[in-house]
């Protein structure tokens, strides 16, 4: 699925967001800080809200889905096994991937925050999507539930993936970087080539940049492997 933005622009009281671009195929990241634009913009592509001025356009058919950053917004079930069921995705891999093996007779209600997340993005995570809209993902997840994550992302089940934060500590390998900035969507451009145009990037690819490494991605993985590659 691709998704147009013409000359888009959405006002709440004095606060505007402007955004023009396209999410075609591949993966993008869109960065921005807290209250910048980032849920707003994701709203809008999913289409649950409308600009006040220009147009959205998708084209293309197929299933997309929006994950918003509180996992207790989408449960359905009372139990870790009627949640499953009702994505239509088999168990044993979601029990699994959420390291929940072995509690499908939970209850959805004795999950921490963290572990409701997992879990929720598990479930998501098991499905093949045209679009992916994941606001905030990283929410209530701990250092090594980033990671896993990140590693996810890196290869998932979506012709296009949006993935809307202000984490900084760890990223997936993407396609695309995208920048609010000062209420105006700024496309950075492919990767690698958009990472030094970054205005604020992750401190570990911050300070890579200012001892000449040049990532060929994101992630952590390919930012020691530049590293690697200057020292050598």
């Amino acid at each position: 699925m691709r998704v147009s933005l013409r000359d888009v622009e959405i006002r709440r009281g004095e606060w505007t967001l402007s955004a023009a671009g396209v999410f075609g195929e591949g993966r993008h990241l869109v960065t921005g800080p807290v209250g910048s634009g980032k849920s707003t913009l994701a709203l809008l592509l999913a289409g649950i809200i409308a600009p006040e001025r220009g147009t959205v356009v998708r084209e293309g058919s197929g299933p997309l889905f929006l994950s918003l950053p509180f996992p207790e917004h989408h449960t359905t079930g009372a139990t870790v096994g009627e949640e499953i069921a009702s994505w239509g995705v088999a168990e044993a891999p979601v029990l699994a991937a959420s390291d929940l093996a072995g509690m499908s007779l939970e209850s959805l209600f004795r999950l921490s925050r963290g572990e409701l997340k997992r879990f929720h993005l598990a479930c998501v995570l098991a499905r093949r999507w045209e679009l992916l809209l994941l606001d905030e993902p990283y929410t209530a997840l701990d250092c090594s539930g980033r990671d896993a994550l990140s590693a996810r992302l890196s290869a998932p089940p979506a012709a296009t993936t949006v993935i809307f934060t202000h984490a900084r500590e760890s990223l997936p390998r993407v396609d695309r970087l995208w920048e609010i900035r000062e209420g105006r969507l700024v496309d950075l451009g492919p990767v690698a080539d958009a990472i030094p145009l970054w205005s604020s990037p992750p401190a570990y690819i911050r300070i890579a940049l200012e001892q000449g490494a040049a990532p060929a991605n994101i992630s952590v993985e390919d930012v020691r492997e530049a590293l690697c590659r200057t020292d050598g």
